[in-house]
């Protein structure tokens, strides 16, 4: 058996199903041989992103995989790696490389060695015996710990190398780690003792499939319950305890609760410090949950840390807390607070979701396209910028992984490939990206990847031909050479691509589009339904 054939076959035995990836790169023959699905794409860094959300759909029971050439094919998946390595995302990446004779020769770009700091681990294949030993660390580094990208490099000479006779290959373990019993007793009195908890969930909720223990936790506690923009999802936000999701922008109870919280408990969340995040207040005490050590007192100084899977760290926390609350703390002071501040928030907010006017207002869109689709059997991710900002506050997330968050590294774009890789993931499920006319402008081609591939999802644009968010910070620039300015038929260029397109300019149509582009998808057509709108620039930042 040649190298090629044994890595598809490591890769087949891991439970792989699909290869996303860009010629050439001979692992996609060697994958196709033996029915793993090779998803072509137009720019590596949307390949990245399909991968990554196929990890993520499923919680890592089925690892994204993404391969390139070597060369230019690696140097322009370095933003997507990048991408993953943010959001701490498991995906098995698979540059080819230079031959191992000129492999260390500049310029010739060295993915081992160029990706190292963006990733988990970068090893290149230097000899056919060794190939078990080094999918094995890759697998076994994917699958344990904290999520975030493994390279293996295979040099172009290597792929005809023939594998030893002997050569053997069982899937790696997959394992768990707790939390010190004397933190979480610790932990479980100061929260039993809480006055006004508040839980901050983090993406580690949704690895840890923790959902039930979350909310079993937040019904103990009383405790009104927040995400980070990963997290979203990860309680239902329809609950009478829920606040909705931390980012740049968020709803006025977010923000409330966390400034008058006496102790904040951080479940499988990095409390990383960023732009496009809530920022923690520094009264209160802080608990921190995560599975990676190197975690804690990273951004955030805490009383207490716990190290371990969230849902293990929940289960240790309740059996604790039922000794300490006889029985759950009622539920209607923290409800009718939350009411109480979210309302007039709602209210002022009313005369833009609810605005008749054309060109469109953003949150007229989204609002009508959250009151069309099935929420329960939707996955709808942000764009960055003004798309995730105009979303998140007012997306109401009811049930699991129904929404794909980020926000650590916002690159233009990533919501498409996401889109593609959930509906992979999921097939059944409506699978929905909310970009702008500057997004699509940087992935807007893998439209046809969708069209070509057969992966039926629906892309909701909001076009206000501007770059909005810059209009404050270029007046000049703007006004002299319009250099927010940007242009385009999005909607024509879907319909040549093979898909649907349509272009939406009054408010009365906004519905019936959705719901013909619902139908198409349900066809197998991918939609792209193009929102004219108006430069709306406000969020709900507090």
């Amino acid at each position: 058996m040649k190298v090629g054939d044994a890595i598809a076959e490591i890769m087949k035995r891991e439970g792989i199903e699909v290869l996303t990836g860009y010629p050439v790169n001979h692992l996609i023959e060697n994958c196709a041989a033996i029915d793993i699905r090779p998803v072509m794409v137009r720019q590596e860094r949307i390949g990245l992103h399909m991968a990554d959300a196929i990890s993520r759909v499923t919680s890592a029971d089925k690892l994204g995989a993404f391969c390139m050439q070597h060369g230019p094919g690696a140097e322009n998946a370095y933003g997507g790696v990048a991408q993953c390595f943010g959001e701490s995302i498991p995906v098995l990446v698979l540059p080819m490389g230079y031959p191992r004779r000129i492999a260390h020769v500049p310029p010739n770009y060295n993915s081992s060695i160029q990706m190292r700091g963006i990733t988990k681990s970068a090893e290149p294949i230097m000899s056919a015996a060794e190939v078990p030993a080094i999918m094995r660390r890759a697998f076994a580094r994917l699958r344990n710990g904290r999520g975030g990208p493994v390279v293996v490099e295979i040099p172009t000479d290597m792929f005809n190398e023939e594998m030893p006779a002997d050569w053997t290959y069982e899937p790696v373990l997959k394992t768990r780690s707790g939390p010190d019993p004397i933190d979480v007793k610790r932990a479980a009195e100061m929260l039993a003792k809480a006055r006004r908890p508040v839980i901050y969930a983090g993406t580690g909720v949704h690895w840890a499939k923790a959902w039930p223990q979350l909310r079993e936790l937040a019904e103990l506690l009383g405790a009104a319950v927040t995400s980070s923009l990963g997290g979203k999802s990860s309680f239902p936000e329809d609950h009478p305890l829920a606040l909705g999701s931390c980012g740049l922008a968020i709803s006025k109870p977010v923000r409330h609760f966390l400034d008058n919280a006496d102790v904040i408990f951080g479940i499988g969340c990095s409390f990383t410090e960023t732009n496009f995040g809530t920022k923690m207040p520094k009264g209160p005490k802080i608990i921190h949950s995560t599975l990676d050590p190197d975690h804690l007192e990273k951004d955030q100084p805490c009383e207490i840390g716990l190290i371990g899977d969230a849902a293990l760290v929940m289960d240790a926390l309740l059996v604790e807390l039922k000794g300490l609350i006889k029985e759950a703390r009622p539920h209607k002071p923290v409800q009718d607070e939350i009411e109480a501040v979210r309302a007039p928030w709602l209210a002022e907010w009313a005369p833009k979701r609810d605005c008749n006017d054309s060109p469109l207002n953003p949150y007229r869109v989204l609002r009508d396209l959250w009151n069309t689709v099935d929420v329960d059997n939707t996955i709808i991710t942000h764009d960055a910028g003004s798309p995730r900002d105009q979303l998140t506050p007012f997306w109401v997330s009811r049930t699991p992984l129904s929404y794909l968050g980020w926000g650590k590294t916002t690159q233009l774009g990533y919501g498409l490939g996401l889109a593609m890789g959930a509906k992979l993931a999921a097939p059944d499920k409506l699978c929905i990206n909310v970009w702008g006319d500057a997004a699509i402008g940087f992935t807007g081609m893998d439209f046809e990847t969708a069209v070509r591939e057969r992966i039926p999802i629906m892309s909701i644009l909001l076009n206000n031909f501007s770059m909005a968010i810059e209009l404050k910070v270029m007046p000049v620039s703007t006004e002299k050479y319009r250099s927010t300015d940007i242009s385009g038929d999005y909607a024509a260029m879907a319909r040549a691509f093979g898909g649907y397109g349509e272009r939406v300019e009054k408010v009365e149509d906004i519905i019936p589009a959705i719901q013909r582009g619902i139908a198409k998808t349900k066809e197998g057509i991918p939609v792209l339904l193009e929102f004219i709108t108006c430069k709306e620039t406000q969020v709900s930042r507090l």
